[in-house]
């Protein structure tokens, strides 16, 4: 990530600006976000915002550098873009949350009919094209009407902002110990009676993975899901070996996780799913998710 994002940019740009600078309409434009220091953005995946902020503080000292000569800025969308990345992410049926890649395009060639004197913006897409006089942006969207996952590094979203302070609370209540509640009956344990009857060897195979979940709110608790012992097990508590990926939730958006009302990467991305352990392995759980969907 260092060596594509920082790096490249770096070195790309390097390369590039004694041939810009003979340009009367010179523009660099990366696509990164805004410098936004909320810790939130650091704490699940810091590398990669290292990654991505470097790119933007190409932006930050090449504009000044080289103000007058070349326009540096740079390019953020607002909502996730359908990209093979997000397939990968999201997994199948990702794309309808998402728009098409021609609202980034929009926006860059909307950047580059600027003068040279624009520059050092970090510019978010949709912005950019209202003020082009756009108004109407189902015409970007996947799936027109269908709710769009944010993207990365804005804290525009309410739940976001919520989920950050939620956060807090939560840090102190763990310094004190206390018994996990009882298992309850009722729509956590019936997912996941409807998961155990959805196992089977080809699944287990499939997924090698044993999964944590620990549930707050009413039903709520630590529940397992066992993917590599034949025939897959799940249960209250704990597995009997370490649990390859932990996943934190409330049980209200637990069932709609596995109902296939909330996907695993909106839940991500806006605050409500902690995830711990194997990445990889937390995103094999949605395939197995799709298959149960409509039975859940």
């Amino acid at each position: 990530m260092m060596n594509v994002n920082t790096r490249g940019t770096y070195l790309t740009s390097k390369a590039c600006i004694p041939y810009l600078k003979k340009s009367k309409i010179a523009h660099i434009l990366n696509l990164s976000p805004p410098l936004n220091l909320n810790p939130m953005w650091f704490k699940q995946h810091c590398a990669y915002t290292i990654a991505k902020y470097g790119m933007s503080m190409c932006v930050l000292g090449m504009a000044e550098e080289f103000k007058g000569e070349i326009a540096v800025n740079a390019l953020w969308p607002r909502t996730a873009i359908h990209t093979a990345a997000m397939d990968m992410l999201g997994g199948s049926g990702v794309e309808s949350q998402c728009r098409k890649v021609d609202i980034i395009a929009d926006a860059a060639y909307s950047i580059f009919k600027k003068p040279k004197s624009f520059t050092g913006n970090f510019i978010i897409d949709e912005n950019i094209l209202k003020e082009e006089g756009i108004k109407n942006f189902d015409v970007y969207a996947i799936k027109p009407g269908h709710p769009l996952l944010p993207d990365f590094f804005l804290d525009e979203y309410p739940d976001t902002k919520k989920m950050e302070s939620h956060d807090a609370t939560l840090e102190l209540k763990e310094e004190k110990p206390k018994s996990p509640p009882k298992p309850r009956s009722g729509a956590v344990e019936e997912t996941f009676r409807i998961v155990k009857d959805s196992l089977s060897d080809d699944v287990v195979k499939a997924t090698q993975a044993i999964y944590l979940f620990e549930l707050s709110g009413e039903d709520g608790g630590t529940w397992f899901l066992d993917l590599k012992s034949k025939g897959g097990n799940v249960g209250y508590g704990e597995p009997s070996v370490r649990a390859d990926v932990v996943m934190s939730m409330s049980t209200e958006d637990f069932i709609k996780m596995f109902s296939g009302k909330l996907k695993p990467t909106m839940a991500f991305m806006s605050g409500k799913l902690k995830i711990k352990g194997n990445m990889a392995l937390a995103i094999k759980l949605e395939k197995l998710m799709n298959q149960m969907n409509t039975r859940l």
